[in-house]
């Protein structure tokens, strides 16, 4: 099994040293997790404010935060950066990082035009499955919840990370949707939100680990910071995917970009 943890916290407008400070402490709280999920953002906010050329330069402290707190847990760490490209381009980007110092990262595919990601970031295109200990994640973050054909299970994964700073106001769309991907997907979703209040509006958090049966394995209280942990016990998904074959019947599609 693998032990998971899911961090919700309030992230302090774009202060990167405060927020990574507190994220320690918090992760203090479950010592011996095999991983540690942290919201969008974590470190600045969503949408922090700065030139590209900041944003490269707050990437590259932050990834190498992951790979120091990584090691020292000896667990894998996963939150999104607003990071820049070789080309320059603002990405909003998932980090994946191992204890050895490697990691994966996926780009946020479906940029949230409503609050103005849009003009700010360039949009993913690559559909990113990441293992560790045993387990396969699809990495996704926050508005990528809304679009299932994307994240579509195609027998490659076990279990999905979404990473967000989702609106309050719109927390049953949250709590409905994280639900209907472990069952329609017959794996473990993985939703880790923030909390508190920022420039843009309101977070109410409700962090939480789903297994394949739509059922609670850990969940963060609305409001407020905590940390949560659960196991993903892979065997039992085995067999109840062998039991109940859903993906077996599923509809073939193409996706494009």
């Amino acid at each position: 099994m693998l032990k998971t943890a899911i961090v919700q916290h309030h992230i302090k407008w774009d202060d990167l040293e405060g927020n990574l400070k507190h994220i320690e402490g918090l992760m203090d709280r479950e010592p011996k997790a095999d991983l540690y999920v942290l919201a969008e953002t974590f470190a600045t906010g969503f949408l922090a404010e700065g030139s590209s050329q900041k944003a490269g330069r707050d990437a590259q402290m932050i990834v190498g935060w992951m790979q120091t707190q990584s090691q020292g847990r000896n667990a894998a760490i996963a939150g999104s950066v607003a990071s820049t490209d070789e080309n320059g381009r603002l990405r909003n980007r998932l980090f994946f990082v191992r204890p050895d110092g490697s990691w994966d990262y996926y780009d946020k595919r479906h940029l949230f035009g409503f609050a103005g990601e849009t003009d700010e970031y360039v949009a993913g295109e690559r559909r990113v499955i990441t293992e560790w200990k045993g387990v396969r994640f699809l990495l996704q973050v926050c508005y990528d919840l809304r679009f299932p054909v994307f994240s579509r299970n195609r027998g490659d994964y076990d279990a999905i990370i979404y990473v967000a700073n989702w609106p309050e106001k719109r927390r049953d769309v949250w709590l409905t949707l994280l639900k209907a991907r472990a069952l329609e997907n017959q794996c473990f979703v993985i939703g880790v939100n923030c909390v508190g209040s920022d420039k843009n509006c309101t977070y109410a958090g409700d962090s939480q680990i789903v297994d394949a049966y739509g059922r609670m394995l850990a969940q963060c209280q609305p409001g407020q910071e905590e940390i949560a942990a659960a196991p993903l016990d892979i065997e039992s998904l085995q067999r109840f995917r062998m039991k109940f074959p859903v993906l077996d019947d599923a509809d073939n599609f193409v996706v494009t970009i």
